[in-house]
């Protein structure tokens, strides 16, 4: 057998072996992430207080929060709060810039955290499951303790209990209604 139609094969068959294990990779479960249910106590002597935010509003500080945590991350991520929240970014794959928009219904929790719940996925012209979506990113991305991305449950949680605020308050998610551009947030400011 002549040496290059061995070459051929042993090309075929290692481009083969790579895309059956990158799919593989990308289509397999992950583990499920535990989110501890922790509320934030609130002491006989702190002080709360109850904000109400527009979406414009919480767009701001979500990105001020994400580009001071994510300053190195060598994916860029842009949040626009209108009447859902929609995450956009970019993934590159096999060398090409590949742009990517989520969208996520958020739900308050009963302890004050939000789930961000997603509704739809746009990855370019390639047509990728929310789950494969999610999990590239997670990969991709060092998100900041308080950001937990649940690919199998198409969602992502944010602790607001493990946010760092100023002056050691604690916010608390009360109401979120982005149809009538209306956010509630509790602050609870220590007196110690």
């Amino acid at each position: 057998m002549n040496k290059w139609k061995v070459a051929f094969f042993i090309l075929t068959g290692a481009i083969i072996l790579f895309f059956t294990v990158l799919i593989y990779w990308a289509t397999s479960p992950t583990e499920d992430v535990q989110i501890d249910n922790e509320s934030v106590a609130v002491n006989p002597t702190d002080s709360v207080l109850l904000v109400e935010a527009t979406a414009d509003d919480i767009e701001k500080i979500a990105m001020g929060y994400l580009q001071k945590e994510l300053a190195n991350s060598p994916v860029p991520i842009d949040i626009d709060v209108d009447q859902s929240i929609e995450l956009k970014s970019e993934l590159t794959v096999f060398g090409f810039t590949v742009p990517f928009a989520m969208q996520f219904d958020p739900l308050v929790t009963k302890d004050g955290n939000i789930q961000l719940k997603q509704n739809s996925v746009n990855v370019g012209n390639i047509n990728l499951e929310p789950f494969t979506v999610l999990k590239l990113m997670n990969d991709a991305v060092a998100f900041p303790e308080w950001i937990v991305v649940r690919p199998n449950d198409e969602e992502i949680f944010v602790d607001l209990s493990d946010l760092e605020v100023m002056s050691g308050a604690r916010v608390k998610a009360k109401e979120i209604d982005l149809e009538n551009n209306r956010v509630l947030l509790e602050v609870i400011v220590p007196n110690e």
